[in-house]
């Protein structure tokens, strides 16, 4: 590449990702159901844009908490979009930077039992234990109870739930067999055999929301990394990984 080539490649990346001249790095708080993606995300946020990224993984709730405890996280990666709402009411994170970054959809998993039919699976209720998140921190235990709801099977499952305080430790429940089923994130078991969608219309729409807390608000990197969740090279890879995009 010549000088001015690469002079002309800087410029235009500095348009598309103010800040990426002087390299920093950003502390993005991430939901539990979408560290896979994340991880995959962050070598190509550098190369687009010279900044470095470091994670945070746990259930929405929990880093909610620790955001309001004071956390240094600059932008928080949601599994739902209340919460980051509540970040910008209470002055936790910029107004006007709250956007959709992904929509999820859950999925019924099993290692050990023929999911072919799954509602029959569901609705005949004959295994010991069914793994969800905690419904109280993590927006897809609360769909997994919506859904058990929807189809009029919560007493049924009243003794058999166990939880897991993420989406990944459900999903590490049944993957080590202490649970027969899960209701997990589909983005977890993409091809994997032995799982099945859950119709979207048993549970409210899981929206995955992204906004810029306060303390990254003047960290070019934070802003950056915001910027970048909604390239073409960002939305390939969510969308790859099972979710949709607005």
């Amino acid at each position: 590449m010549t000088r001015r080539a690469a002079l002309a490649v800087a410029a235009l990346m500095a348009v598309a990702f103010p800040g990426a001249a002087r390299a920093e790095t950003v502390l993005v708080a991430v939901a539990a159901n979408f560290a896979d993606v994340a991880e995959e995300l962050a070598p190509l946020f550098t190369e687009a844009t010279g900044h470095a990224v470091r994670h945070s993984f746990a259930a929405t709730g929990q880093l909610y908490t620790q955001i309001t405890q004071g956390a240094p996280f600059e932008v928080y990666l949601a599994a739902d979009d209340e919460r980051p709402a509540w970040a910008v009411a209470g002055d936790l994170a910029v107004e006007g930077t709250v956007f959709t970054y992904a929509i999820g959809q859950l999925a019924l998993y099993s290692t050990s039992i023929d999911l072919a039919d799954a509602t029959a699976v569901l609705r005949a209720g004959e295994v010991d234990h069914l793994a969800i998140a905690d419904p109280e921190t993590a927006p897809y235990g609360r769909a997994a109870m919506e859904t058990l709801e929807a189809l009029g099977l919560t007493e049924l499952y009243a003794g058999k739930i166990v939880i897991g305080e993420s989406i990944t430790q459900a999903l590490q429940f049944v993957a080590s067999g202490s649970a027969e089923l899960g209701l997990v994130a589909a983005s977890q078991v993409q091809g994997k055999a032995g799982a099945w969608l859950i119709p979207s219309e048993l549970h409210q729409p899981i929206r995955q929301d992204a906004a810029l807390l306060a303390a990254g608000a003047n960290n070019p990197a934070a802003r950056a990394y915001l910027a970048f969740l909604r390239s073409d090279a960002a939305v390939a890879v969510i969308t790859a990984a099972g979710y949709a995009v607005e």
